[in-house]
């Protein structure tokens, strides 16, 4: 009939209309997804909470092992066989030199901190300075013992000393280490670590050494 072929072809007029509206292309704004996405996947920079309980485990982990060396020190001198040392006076100089040492690394950090970065690397390698003049200074301290004939084996008095300095001196190297990864690396990347934080971690460290190697000269200086 006429009129059921004319209904047939608006029937098929309105799918074909349907089918081409489906077809169309997303409108545009579907990349602010995308863009969310990739701003997800940007890494951040770590937070200074993660660098603060690693050195803080590093300086207790560190301070048992010397609180042990100082417990078998104290119960040592109780027992018999004990010959007093006589500390050669250079490690008073030495000591000198380390808290100045400190001083200098919290003028560097203030340095920083005024975007100083001329004043920051002179103060810091200042200290760098320093903590190497220490070491050596050390070393002096036990080659002015064994000209003197005392040696590790000579009796438990001297052998704590070597083997409190050595120790300390072994530790403090590190923090050597540590103040000359500062001084040197680029911290261009400011997801990463930054300069300021490093050298924030670095002077805790560096303070404790200092702090430590006091409580040990004033072990030693009693255990006369």
């Amino acid at each position: 009939m006429p009129g059921t072929q004319v209904v047939d072809d608006d029937i098929e007029l309105i799918i074909e209309d349907i089918g081409g509206s489906g077809g169309n292309p997303p409108p545009p704004g579907g990349g602010d997804d995308e863009g969310d996405g990739e701003k997800r996947r940007r890494p951040k920079p770590p937070s200074p909470r993660r660098y603060h309980t690693g050195i803080a485990l590093g300086i207790v982990s560190i301070l048992m092992f010397f609180m042990a060396l100082a417990s078998a020190f104290l119960l040592r001198k109780a027992g018999d066989g004990w010959v007093p040392v006589r500390l050669p006076s250079v490690v008073f100089f030495n000591t000198a030199v380390l808290l100045a040492s400190s001083a200098t690394i919290e003028m560097a950090r203030r340095r920083l901190a005024a975007s100083d970065m001329h004043g920051f690397k002179t103060l810091w390698r200042i200290t760098t300075g320093l903590g190497v003049v220490f070491l050596l200074g050390q070393i002096i301290a036990w080659r002015q013992l064994v000209a003197q004939s005392v040696y590790v084996s000579s009796n438990p008095a001297s052998s704590f000393f070597y083997i409190f300095t050595a120790a300390h001196g072994l530790h403090l190297l590190g923090g050597v280490a540590a103040l000359l990864y500062v001084l040197f690396r680029a911290f261009e990347d400011k997801t990463k670590l930054s300069r300021a934080l490093a050298a924030e971690v670095t002077s805790y460290y560096w303070h404790f050494m200092d702090g430590l190697w006091v409580f040990l000269l004033a072990l030693l200086y009693l255990g006369n």
